[in-house]
């Protein structure tokens, strides 16, 4: 059966960017046309007239930001799916475009088989928020993450099958901690940190640390 490729509009103004972005995501399978705009004017008249499946929006554009570009264009449709790619991370911008209706947020130094796979999983519809910015989630969630308001020992119940030593990796993955660091915080090895996540990852049936950072915020681990 042959997979549906993806339609993306890229708002970027920096010209050696926006060509570099075009011909890295060109090379990925599951993306097809690649839709161009250098302003938040151009990108909400091309989503109109083109109705990409994902739009990838910078947050500094040269007439309004990208914020508010992305809060307009969910005003008008409010199935717009957007993706924030950005080298801005304070705090405002993150709770910003969040509130603004952004399916995601997401560092330009990411790589282009993870940005690939971020499209595809916001294509589907579910949200995406990269490491970085969990944090800054956990510490002041805002309604951000719709939670469950399950307490500790709710959670424990439905997920029993997580050990407490991988109870204890999760509150560090929550964290943005990385495997190395985890290792290290835990006094274990890289392998083992690594093997804790993946068992993780598999049964809060996710499919990436995010992800399970994502679902241990929006039901009350943390």
């Amino acid at each position: 059966m042959e997979t549906k490729t993806i339609n993306i509009l890229l708002v970027e103004d920096q010209k050696l960017m926006r060509i570099g972005l075009k011909s890295l995501l060109s090379e990925q399978k599951s993306i097809d046309t690649i839709y161009e705009a250098t302003t938040a004017k151009e990108a909400i008249e091309k989503y109109r007239l083109q109705k990409p499946d994902v739009i990838l929006m910078d947050i500094g554009l040269p007439d309004i930001s990208g914020i508010e570009a992305s809060k307009r264009l969910i005003e008008q449709d409010r199935n717009c799916k957007i993706i924030i790619l950005t080298s801005h991370l304070t705090e405002e911008e993150v709770f910003s475009s969040l509130h603004a209706g952004a399916r995601a947020y997401v560092m330009k130094e990411i790589n282009t088989d993870t940005l690939a796979m971020i499209i595809k999983t916001v294509n589907d519809g579910a949200m995406w928020l990269d490491p970085k910015i969990v944090p800054i989630i956990r510490d002041k969630n805002n309604g951000i993450i719709p939670a469950r308001k399950m307490s500790r020992a709710s959670f424990r119940a439905e997920h029993s099958n997580l050990t407490q030593r991988e109870y204890e990796v999760l509150k560090l993955v929550v964290d943005g901690k990385s495997n190395q660091q985890i290792a290290d915080e835990l006094t274990i090895s890289e392998h083992t940190a690594k093997a804790h996540v993946c068992n993780i990852i598999q049964k809060l049936v996710v499919d990436d640390r995010t992800q399970a950072a994502v679902k241990a915020l929006k039901e009350g681990l943390v």
